[in-house]
């Protein structure tokens, strides 16, 4: 079957037109019969989920779950492609980040859920979290399970020693990166970085960009887009004026700087703590997180930067069992507070979320209501739709984006993005997708 024949099995979700094989791929569910003894296999990585099933697997006799532990990321996908391609191998379940998912849409690797129970857990996910996996139409191909709002990390010292307010929208983040590197030369608010895809992307489903959509039975990619345009000339503007550094993050340069007090923000999301109380331990209580700024204040908006999800494989024999055992994990209240304290995630359970996370993170014990500040950015998540070349475009980025830093030139960023948007479709078409 062509790829744009899949595509458009997902087009059919969001169109209601007619059905393919991949969306067919949910109706052929096991009895149901809660006495039925079945074993399910769980592909993951996130550390210590053999745990958490381990409390599902006490309370459920009948439907027990192996977790198999893998490498995230690309490995993982290209490891259960290669099983649904051979038609055996395959597990029932599979931990999918929410970029990747399109990957496997395209590929009938995962079953759509939308006529089972899993659409009754939509209620307890923000809107944008849910559209990640529904691409945006009525199928469902995935359970929600973490997510990774964005939100603006800064030094609340240094913000007091120079009189600043926290910035609520962007034009007064510019303002504070200017008296920052004014009152220092050598300090900045923070840095533009080429190598992190999922970043800009973030930044840019704030702005209200979706990079990919669906048009009746074919792609569409919408990265050379007003929203994005307007991130990329803003971050573009702030590098050529040189009040905000162009370096890439996650580098010993950027690690030192964060602990050194050289870099006094950081636009990232709730997951932050982690990295900030092991690249920079000296600056413990010094820092606060407050909700992102805003390019419309009345209207509040984040992006998300990580995060995944509990697909169905389209190969499981056990849909339903699969499907009552992803419900639980990712909105029972026993199962999230475990995912939290055995797993380290941020569940996407709006209601479970907050009750699970109670006490603020050790790094930002000076900020009691941390998880409150969070909890009121995740329920503001802008819906986005991925594509099947994540990769591709991120790639693209990486490429484009580097050159653009090291210019210094705020056209370049501009054009950067138009290169992403021609580099993405041109990929797709290739592939042999319809694109419109």
């Amino acid at each position: 079957m062509r790829r744009s024949l899949r595509t458009a099995a997902v087009a059919t979700a969001a169109a209601a037109a007619l059905l393919m094989t991949g969306c067919s791929a949910g109706t052929s569910h096991d009895s149901g019969d809660t006495n039925q003894k079945v074993n399910l296999t769980y592909w993951a990585w996130a550390p210590n989920l053999d745990k958490v099933v381990d409390i599902w697997n006490k309370s459920h006799p009948n439907i027990h779950v192996t977790v198999n532990k893998q490498d995230g990321g690309d490995p993982a996908v290209t490891k259960l492609l290669t099983a649904i391609k051979a038609g055996s191998g395959a597990p029932d379940l599979m931990q999918v980040e929410y970029q990747k998912l399109p990957t496997l849409v395209a590929a009938d690797a995962l079953a759509d859920l939308s006529k089972t129970d899993a659409v009754k857990t939509k209620s307890h996910f923000s809107d944008g979290v849910w559209s990640s996996v529904t691409l945006g139409g009525d199928a469902l191909y995935a359970i929600p399970q973490d997510t990774g709002p964005m939100m603006f990390f800064y030094r609340a010292d240094v913000f007091d020693k120079l009189g600043l307010s926290v910035p609520s929208t962007w034009d007064e983040y510019a303002a504070d990166a200017r008296a920052i590197h004014e009152a220092d030369p050598s300090v900045y608010l923070g840095t533009f970085s080429s190598n992190d895809a999922g970043w800009f992307t973030g930044l840019s489903q704030q702005a209200g960009a979706s990079w990919w959509g669906i048009d009746g039975d074919a792609w569409s990619v919408d990265i050379d887009k007003a929203p994005t345009q307007k991130v990329a000339k803003y971050w573009g503007g702030l590098v050529q004026e040189g009040v905000i550094n162009n370096k890439p993050m996650y580098t010993p340069e950027w690690n030192t700087a964060l602990n050194t007090g050289k870099e006094v923000g950081w636009l990232s999301a709730v997951w932050a703590p982690g990295v900030l109380s092991g690249n920079a331990g000296d600056t413990a209580g010094k820092w606060k997180v407050a909700p992102m700024p805003q390019w419309d204040a009345s209207n509040p908006a984040t992006g998300n930067w990580g995060g995944s999800s509990t697909g169905v494989t389209s190969q499981s024999k056990h849909v339903d069992a699969a499907v009552k055992f992803a419900t639980w994990l990712n909105t029972d209240p026993e199962a999230v507070k475990a995912l939290v304290t055995t797993a380290g995630i941020y569940p996407a359970d709006n209601a479970a979320a907050k009750q699970a996370l109670s006490k603020a993170p050790d790094f930002f014990s000076n900020q009691p209501d941390f998880y409150d500040v969070a909890a009121k950015v995740a329920k503001t998540v802008n819906p986005f739709t991925y594509g099947p070349n994540v990769n591709v475009a991120y790639s693209a980025y990486n490429d484009d984006f580097a050159k653009a830093a090291q210019s210094k030139q705020q056209s370049a960023f501009l054009d950067a993005v138009t290169q992403m948007q021609k580099t993405t479709t041109a990929d797709l078409k290739k592939s042999g997708f319809t694109v419109k």
